[in-house]
């Protein structure tokens, strides 16, 4: 039985958000929060940032999740300094998640047919590292329903 986040995430998919876009859509609806231009911005990341052999889009979404609440973002702010360990924490978790398909690029989990989710390959590995984010952020005392300033 799927849960309401596996659910938003084939909706997502459905209307045609990539993986990266999907992670940061699924952080801003938790905190109750609409960020378009953040959205868009996510785009860039999409397909392996565009040509396949980039990073897959779960794990560079999942960064910018994190840097929403360990990133600087205004003149009068520093960065957390957790915000170092958490990416090192997410990068572990990706790599044990992706070890099955061969590697962390787009184009090795989705065997080069890159595009749009393959929620049969992707909607797991989305769920399983949106929910590692969430533990992150948890653990280094991130409320991930309240966000950093937006």
């Amino acid at each position: 039985m799927m849960d309401d986040t596996g659910l938003r995430m084939m909706e997502l998919a459905g209307k045609g958000y990539c993986c990266s876009q999907i992670m940061v859509l699924l952080a801003l609806d938790e905190m109750g929060r609409e960020n378009p231009d953040l959205v868009r911005a996510a785009g860039g990341l999409c397909d392996g940032m565009g040509d396949c052999s980039g990073p897959c889009g779960v794990f560079s979404g999942a960064a910018l999740v994190l840097g929403l609440f360990g990133g600087k973002g205004t003149d009068m702010e520093e960065k957390n300094d957790v915000l170092v360990l958490m990416l090192e924490s997410l990068r572990d978790a990706f790599v044990e998640a992706t070890s099955a398909f061969g590697g962390t690029s787009c184009g090795e989990i989705l065997d080069g047919e890159c595009g749009q989710p393959n929620m049969a390959r992707c909607g797991s590995l989305l769920s399983d590292i949106y929910g590692r984010v969430r533990e992150i952020l948890v653990e280094n005392d991130f409320d991930p329903a309240e966000g950093g300033d937006l």
